[in-house]
């Protein structure tokens, strides 16, 4: 990959980002001011009706107080990971996503649905962590300290006492395996720049 490729593969990949979260927000908005409730359409393990909520869930949010809080980490581990691997951050975000979403499905509690996009942060982080000692790239070990360093503390947030009541521990321990199972997917691979002579 060329230098002038790989930027412009991680352009998009960065606006794939920010596009990803203008949809959460839209969605909000839209909850807001319709009298229904989208967050109905989130995950409820174990039914049918809640397979649509693997994908859905991460862009469905309880109110715009749980939108918020997921959105600045989201913004920086996601645009991270797009400009760190450009080809590939389509495929690590749907393996963080659906591989994620999977386990909340099989494993949650029954007579819940789950929302929100802490999931995907939470497999940003550690697809971001793991990379860093699978590559062992500079670069991938200086962007895991960095990342450990902002936001390790919420680790915490994936065993069943690190959340507060109605927060989901699931989700996020689900979110954090995929994005660990994506890094032995696709971090081996980082997109490499090829220096083509004038």
């Amino acid at each position: 990959m060329t230098t002038a490729t790989k930027g412009r593969s991680g352009l998009a990949a960065l606006i794939g980002v920010f596009v990803l979260v203008g949809i959460m927000w839209l969605l909000e908005a839209f909850d807001a001011v319709i009298p229904g409730d989208l967050d109905g359409y989130g995950i409820e393990s174990r039914e049918s009706d809640g397979l649509i909520g693997i994908v859905a869930a991460p862009f469905l949010h309880a109110d715009f107080a749980h939108l918020m809080a997921n959105t600045v980490p989201f913004l920086v581990l996601g645009s991270i990971v797009a400009l760190r691997y450009p080809s590939r951050f389509w495929a690590i975000a749907l393996t963080i996503i659906g591989i994620g979403g999977l386990g909340v499905w099989l494993l949650g509690p029954s007579n819940t649905v789950m929302v929100g996009a802490s999931g995907v942060v939470f497999g940003f982080l550690t697809f971001l962590l793991t990379a860093g000692v699978l590559t062992r790239h500079w670069l991938d070990v200086a962007i895991a300290l960095g990342v450990l360093f902002l936001y390790g503390g919420i680790l915490i947030g994936a065993l069943p006492f690190g959340v507060e009541a109605g927060v989901s521990w699931l989700g996020h321990l689900m979110g954090a395996a995929a994005g660990i199972l994506a890094a032995f997917l696709f971090a081996r691979k980082a997109d490499r720049v090829v220096h083509v002579p004038q």
